[in-house]
C-alpha cells in the first residue's frame, strides 16, 4: 500500500541518529522558516545557542537525518503546518502528528507499530518487548525489506530504536529498559481532522482514505475511521454521507492552511 508521500522506501536504521525527539523538533520548528534547507537550519541552530548539550556533529545528525526527511519534504509543508499549529495545539496532539511524519519517513517504525505494537495491544497484553521488536526486525530482514543483512549488534540497536521511538510518542512506558508497559493510546481529534485533510489535499479519493495506512499507526481499521469522520462532521469540519461501502465527503477547507488556522482556532 503507498503512503501519501509515495512508494516505500527500502528499511533503513536511520532512527538511530535520533528517536523521537520531541523537544528538539519544537525547537527547531521555532528555527525554522519556510524556505530554509536543513543545512541553512544546522547553522542557524548552532548559532541560536538552544543546543548546549549538543555537540556540532550531533545536531547536524538530528537536523539532516531526522528533521528534515520527517518535515521538509513536500517543500517543507509538514514543518510548516506544525509550526503554525504547535502555537495552540497540545504537545501530545503534536506528538501524534510526528509519529506520522516520523512513520512515513522511516517504514521500518510504522510497520512495527502497524504489525506489532497494536497486535500486542488488541491481544491484551501489557508489555511490549525489545525481543518482540527483535523477532519482527528478524522477520522483515529475511523477507529482503533491507537493502542488505544487519548484523548482529544492528539488530539489536534497531530492535531498541523501535521501542524507545514508542515511548517517546506516548505509546510505550518511557525509561531505559528492555521490556515497556503498553500505554493506552488514541488518537486525538485534531490529529484525526489533520490525517483526513492531508490525505484528501494529496489525492488520496473519499474510499480510499478510510482504509489508509496511516490510520492504522492508531489501530484504526476502515469502520472506526469512518466514526472519526463522522466526529469532524458533528463539528462542522467536513460534511459526510455514507451509503453502505461508498462515502462522499465534501470538504468545507480549500487547502492545509485554512484547516490549520481552523486547528488553531478551535
Amino acid at each position: 500500500m503507498k503512503s501519501a508521500v509515495g512508494d516505500k522506501a527500502p528499511y533503513t536504521s536511520r532512527l538511530g541518529a535520533g528517536l523521537g525527539l520531541v523537544n528538539e523538533t519544537k525547537t527547531l520548528l521555532d528555527l525554522w522558516s519556510p524556505g530554509m534547507s536543513a543545512n541553512r537550519l544546522h547553522q542557524v541552530a548552532l548559532e541560536s545557542g538552544r543546543f548546549p548539550t549538543v555537540t556540532a556533529r550531533r545536531l547536524r545528525n538530528i537536523v539532516v537525518e531526522c528533521f528534515a526527511p520527517r518535515y521538509l519534504v513536500s517543500g517543507g509543508a509538514p514543518a510548516a503546518h506544525l509550526q503554525r499549529l504547535s502555537a495552540t495545539m497540545s504537545t501530545a496532539d503534536l506528538t501524534q502528528l510526528m509519529l506520522v511524519f516520523t512513520s512515513r519517513a522511516n517504514p521500518i517504525l510504522g510497520d512495527f507499530i502497524r504489525q506489532v505494537y497494536w497486535s500486542r495491544y488488541a491481544g491484551g497484553y501489557t508489555q511490549l518487548t525489545n525481543d518482540d521488536a527483535r523477532m519482527f526486525v528478524e522477520r522483515v530482514i529475511d523477507d529482503g525489506l533491507t537493502t542488505k543483512r544487519w548484523s548482529e549488534s544492528m539488530v539489536q540497536n534497531v530492535s531498541g530504536y523501535l521501542t524507545g521511538c514508542c515511548a517517546d510518542y506516548g505509546m510505550l512506558e518511557r525509561g531505559r529498559r528492555t521490556s515497556r508497559r503498553i500505554l493506552p493510546f488514541r488518537i486525538s481529534p485534531s490529529v484525526a481532522a489533520y490525517v483526513a485533510h492531508e490525505l484528501h489535499f494529496s489525492g488520496v479519493g473519499d474510499n480510499a482514505l478510510l482504509t489508509h495506512e496511516d490510520w492504522q499507526l492508531f489501530g484504526l481499521a476502515r469502520e472506526d475511521v469512518l466514526d472519526e469522520i463522522k466526529r469532524l462532521s458533528l463539528k462542522g469540519l467536513l460534511i459526510v454521507q455514507a451509503a453502505g461501502e461508498v462515502i462522499r465527503i465534501s470538504w468545507k477547507q480549500p487547502d492545509m492552511e485554512a484547516l490549520c488556522d481552523v486547528l488553531t482556532q478551535s
